[in-house]
């Protein structure tokens, strides 16, 4: 994708079976002068809504990316970086467990870094609403897991909240090859061997309770990531 000057911002929202709470995020959303991508893989109508919600919010820049098969979470945000136009592209979740103010917040740091990725887990971070202490312990262990394996210091890498400059990302989306929720761990380890910097930002996040990482999802999570680390013709 080539970029566009006239839209600083792209942000993808990968959107799988929200019809019931997308709505509630773009309420939240008073404004942005980037463009946002919404890609819905799933069987809902989350498409519809968000095709009400663009005739029905015309100062917003709203597209809407609609598969009829099953992406992944990580294949959702590819096919969202991908399409992007914009010089510094980013993500995060649709649930607004992050909002756009702290997504602004992230992208003013692209000024001298890289990447910039949201953390719940360093000094300065605001958990309004925490996760249970069940699903905070299953995060420490897969991060000690995480800089076992990839030898990344970061506090946080599964925070849905992450910004970049389309030079630095654009290279990198070709070589990705996980499709689930490790994908986040890949591209910051692509990322670093590429020899990028990337800021680690204390980030005020609230959980918002139906999480779509089950139990099954953490196991091919393991699973995809010690394929990555210990396969070195995907390196």
């Amino acid at each position: 994708m080539t970029t566009s000057p006239e839209i600083p911002y792209s942000i993808v929202i990968p959107a799988y079976n929200e019809e019931k709470r997308i709505s509630q995020l773009f309420d939240s959303i008073q404004q942005f002068d980037g463009e946002l991508i919404i890609v819905c893989d799933g069987t809902d109508r989350t498409a519809d809504v968000v095709g009400t919600i663009a005739a029905r919010r015309p100062d917003l820049n709203i597209r809407c990316l609609s598969f009829d098969h099953r992406l992944g979470k990580g294949g959702g945000v590819l096919a969202g970086l991908t399409a992007a136009g914009a010089p510094r592209v980013g993500y995060f979740d649709a649930d607004g467990s992050t909002s756009i103010r702290e997504m602004q917040t992230l992208f003013a740091r692209l000024d001298s870094a890289d990447a910039a990725i949201g953390s719940r887990w360093v000094p300065g971070s605001n958990l309004v609403v925490r996760q249970g202490f069940l699903r905070r312990l299953e995060s420490r262990v897969f991060n000690l897991l995480i800089r076992l394996l990839f030898g990344l210091s970061f506090h946080d890498t599964q925070c849905g909240a992450k910004v970049f400059r389309q030079e630095a990302l654009l290279p990198l989306l070709p070589r990705m090859v996980s499709r689930g929720f490790e994908f986040d761990v890949e591209l910051l380890w692509r990322l670093r061997e590429a020899g990028c910097t990337i800021a680690e930002v204390p980030i005020e996040w609230q959980n918002k309770g139906d999480s779509r990482v089950q139990a099954m999802d953490m196991i091919r999570m393991l699973v995809g990531l010690f394929t990555i680390r210990l396969s070195p013709h995907r390196q």
